[in-house]
């Protein structure tokens, strides 16, 4: 799939072979030791799930409600650093608004409590989505979203950090996204699946209770449900169950769950299609029963998520067919579009929920990143 180009003095660098269609489109996207630009084509992965098995290399974004693309593009390399960091010119930090205030979100909070008492849900994952205005700049060109990476990679390290800028009127769909996620939606490699929901969040180990590792408990048998649903009988498994992993000013309870993938599914051409309606929006930031709670979301929140909790990553295919694939969930992720700048925040909530300590968690899950990338 890559033809390796060595220059004097220069690290190797890996070009996709483009043999279709040579015309590129500007974009750029880049995940881990990963920066690709140059793309090729745009799909949606949801109506064309086999064009998500054209050798190459794409970047994934996919939106709550249910709207997968994917880029597919012409130039991978390995990262560098860059000498000349991009300056970052983010909104004031008074701009930010919610799309529900504290009081709103309570009354939800409330809501889904008593959606569980009445036994519609287990749990339901409510969010509230932060936006301030953040216009284009004087020639046109739209934020630089490498910048903000840039502060986010300093402020806020992340296991599953990346991005995907295709500007708009570059002839192929336009995306701007910026994610500093700590989750993992699915990882594919070997003919192996993997997810690891995270649900629990404190300020420290001690803060985490009783409730947090219900709610974990419960999500993790939801996320082993859904990859029963496209894995061998009897290889689905509970690799970590209630592990606790630090990150920048908050402590999560993380478990992991791996399948290997039936072989009639890791082998159709719409395989896509068969991952992605089985687990699809991810478990952790929907709710359980899922459709249930999907249908809770809905009715009480007052904005729609777009990639905020949808799926950040990518997807690597071989000239054999092979698979490899690593999605983040699009938490902790900021997106713009139409001159604005979005960045979502949420909280699981079940019967042991209290409404005070729930709009807390949102408040702690989104302090520190709107901050960095506010002026």
């Amino acid at each position: 799939m890559f033809m390796r180009i060595r220059g004097v003095g220069r690290p190797p660098r890996y070009r996709v072979r483009v043999h279709e269609q040579p015309s590129v489109s500007p974009g750029t996207a880049w995940f881990g030791d990963v920066e690709a630009s140059g793309v090729v084509e745009a799909v949606d992965v949801r109506d064309q799930p086999e064009r998500l098995r054209t050798p190459g290399w794409w970047a994934v974004v996919g939106e709550f409600e249910g709207a997968v693309r994917a880029w597919r593009f012409a130039d991978v390399s390995r990262r560098s650093e860059r000498s000349h960091a991009p300056v970052w010119r983010g909104p004031h930090a008074s701009a930010w608004v919610s799309s529900m205030g504290e009081d709103a979100y309570r009354g939800a909070v409330e809501r889904v409590r008593s959606a569980v008492a009445e036994g519609e849900v287990y749990q339901a994952n409510l969010c509230r989505v932060l936006s301030a205005p953040l216009a284009a700049g004087g020639d046109g060109d739209e934020p630089d979203a490498h910048a903000l990476a840039a502060v986010l990679a300093e402020g806020n390290p992340a296991p599953f950090a990346g991005g995907v800028h295709v500007p708009r009127g570059g002839g192929v769909d336009p995306v701007w996204v910026v994610s500093a996620s700590p989750e993992l939606f699915l990882r594919v490699e070997d003919g192996v699946v993997t997810s690891a929901p995270i649900k629990g969040t404190a300020v420290t180990v001690d803060g985490l209770t009783a409730k947090d590792r219900a709610e974990n408990v419960m999500i993790t048998d939801l996320v082993r449900n859904d990859l029963q649903r496209v894995c061998r009988p009897g290889t689905v498994e509970v690799t970590t169950l209630l592990g606790e992993e630090q990150h920048p000013g908050l402590v999560h309870l993380v478990s992991t769950v791996q399948g290997t993938l039936d072989p009639v599914v890791a082998a159709a051409p719409d395989l896509w299609a068969g991952l992605l309606d089985a687990t699809y929006p991810p478990g952790s930031v929907s709710g359980a029963p899922k459709l249930a709670a999907l249908d809770l979301i809905t009715a009480l929140e007052a904005a729609p998520r777009g990639p905020y909790c949808g799926a950040v990553g990518w997807v690597e295919v071989g000239d054999d067919g092979s698979v490899r694939a690593e999605l983040a969930v699009g938490i902790r992720t900021f997106w713009w579009r139409d001159g604005v700048l979005r960045f979502g925040t949420g909280a699981g909530i079940t019967w042991g929920s209290d409404p005070d300590a729930e709009w807390a968690e949102t408040a702690l899950k989104a302090r520190r990143l709107v901050a960095l990338a506010s002026r």
